[in-house]
């Protein structure tokens, strides 16, 4: 199983972002912005999706064990298939079954309360986030600022794109309590993306003939 990272893109999925524009006039200019990038870079949401991480390494370590739990049975089953009776090999395929509905529920509860309370931060974070770009638009004669991670752009000068610009002025309005962040990434860097908790569940082996 993936070690539990912090999955934008799939979560931002859930939210329809807004196209802004501001009424300065047709002559006015038009910028991009990645807002799912925006969200990643900026320190609250670097410090709220750490703080999600940490809340759930321990449901990710639990599934870890679980796993480890069905590869030893299937382990056990495929190692000692020819010499264990048949009330034995039956006894432990319904426990090695039961096993691996309980770690797929699991997985699937996991999964729901992290994308809960990632798209939450997004939420929030977001909500704030379009209030500074509609400012910055208005401010700087945009008439049009787009999210090209939502609509295609098949070209756009450098300096239309606004990402880096818009996490420094959110870093600047919504100070990250505890400590200086760190200044983002020129260059159009990707955001890391999340994965909920999540575990494979290996099929049971089918038990050999003695």
């Amino acid at each position: 199983m993936k070690n539990l990272v912090l999955s934008l893109s799939i979560l931002l999925g859930l939210l329809a972002w807004p196209v802004l524009a501001s009424a300065q006039g047709a002559s006015g200019k038009i910028g991009v912005i990645n807002i799912q990038e925006s969200i990643g870079k900026s320190g609250e949401g670097k410090k709220a999706f750490s703080e999600l991480q940490k809340k759930y390494q321990p449901r990710e370590q639990d599934l870890q064990r679980q796993q480890q739990d069905i590869a030893a049975l299937q382990d056990q089953l495929q190692k000692q298939a020819m010499t264990l009776s048949d009330e034995e090999r039956a006894r432990l395929s319904r426990d090695l079954e039961e096993k691996q509905k309980i770690l797929k529920r699991a997985s699937e509860d996991a999964n729901t309360d992290f994308q809960g309370d990632s798209q939450e931060v997004i939420r929030r974070v977001g909500q704030k986030m379009l209030r500074v770009i509609s400012e910055y638009a208005q401010q700087n004669n945009f008439v049009l600022v787009i999210d090209n991670a939502q609509i295609p752009v098949y070209y756009a000068a450098k300096e239309t794109d606004l990402t880096d610009e818009i996490v420094k002025r959110y870093d600047a309005a919504n100070p990250v309590e505890g400590g200086t962040t760190a200044p983002a990434a020129t260059g159009g860097a990707s955001t890391p993306r999340p994965a909920a908790p999540a575990a494979k569940t290996p099929a049971a082996p089918k038990p050999a003939k003695p």
